[in-house]
């Protein structure tokens, strides 16, 4: 939708050089965010991509998350690019105030789009596990990418308590599994997370997959990444159900491609604290604080209970064991 820019962001293109003095370009307000305000905006150089970050996300419990990730998400989308060229947009100017502009990569489809049009490209999938899995390998290990992404506090903020912490609080029961989860995960520190390697936030460019949206960007544990993208690829399968076994075929193909690039760690190590995640994540989309939006039938959810509860008593070692899990729930 057309959008009246604000002045804190023209004024920003204005001082880095991207708009011109006597410019009042269009903007369009870009859809699909709920931690942050997104516009297209029409300049005299061309289009270019501008984002804010919210201080409150756009969702139904109250969450609240330091603006600053926003910084960080722009390192991300830097460094990520110095390690594998075309994974992310090229960041044109930023301030301290919160605001960044990259470019406009066009109207790319979102990855999340095709697998709800039961598109299944396991290619395409592998390529995702294979990026994500390079940036982990070119940043393990690191101690300028350590210091500069030690964002401890907010991917507790945004990303073990509105997820892991917060399911815990929805079950009892489970509660010292997924605690113990939150706590390993936050204490491992091996290499550059992005944090929300999703679906939605992963473009379909003609080089292969391009990551967006890293505002929970974190020097920790890389297993974190994959189990939360894999995770999504489960949850298709209650989406669109008719596309299952494509789904289950990206969830291999993704696994295989980025297994094949683990080098900082053992593999079977690194292997079994992704397989022992992934079941806490998947509870956590129906029962933390962003559950997601399209598991709307009461027996879904409930599939998504047992099958997590299951493997979180009894942790699977490998993905593939998880993959057959969840077939059989």
């Amino acid at each position: 939708m057309s959008a009246s820019l604000p002045e804190q962001v023209l004024g920003f293109l204005r001082r880095q050089g991207l708009a011109a003095a006597d410019e009042t370009p269009a903007a369009e307000a870009l859809p699909g965010g709920v931690s942050s305000d997104i516009w297209r905006v029409d300049l005299r150089i061309g289009p270019v991509c501008v984002k804010r970050a919210l201080p409150r996300l756009r969702v139904a419990q109250l969450w609240e998350a330091p603006v600053e990730r926003n910084r960080y998400e722009r390192r991300w989308l830097q460094t990520a690019a110095a390690a594998v060229p075309g994974i992310a947009p090229r960041v044109l100017a930023h301030d301290e105030s919160g605001l960044f502009a990259m470019e406009f990569l066009g109207r790319l489809p979102l990855w999340k789009a095709e697998l709800r049009a039961g598109r299944a490209d396991p290619r395409f999938a592998r390529a995702v596990g294979e990026r994500i899995a390079a940036v982990h390998a070119a940043t393990a290990g690191r101690a300028d990418a350590a210091r500069d992404f030690a964002t401890d506090a907010i991917f507790r903020a945004i990303r073990l308590e509105p997820y892991l912490l917060a399911a815990a609080s929805a079950h009892p029961a489970l509660a010292p599994t997924l605690e113990a989860l939150a706590a390993r995960t936050a204490a491992t520190r091996l290499a550059l997370v992005h944090g929300d390697v999703s679906p939605k936030n992963i473009l379909v460019g003609p080089g292969g997959p391009v990551f967006l949206d890293a505002e929970c960007a974190w020097y920790g544990d890389p297993a974190f990444d994959l189990a939360f993208c894999l995770n999504h690829l489960l949850l298709k399968c209650l989406w669109v159900p008719e596309s299952r076994d494509g789904f289950l075929a990206c969830f291999d193909a993704l696994a295989g491609g980025y297994l094949e690039g683990v080098s900082w760690e053992p593999r079977a190590r690194f292997e079994a604290r992704a397989a022992a995640l992934l079941p806490g994540l998947l509870l956590a989309r129906v029962d933390g604080k962003s559950p997601v939006e399209y598991l709307t039938a009461a027996a879904d959810r409930e599939r998504v209970r047992r099958a997590a509860g299951a493997m979180l008593g009894s942790p699977p070692a490998t993905l593939a064991q998880l993959r057959d899990r969840w077939r059989a729930s």
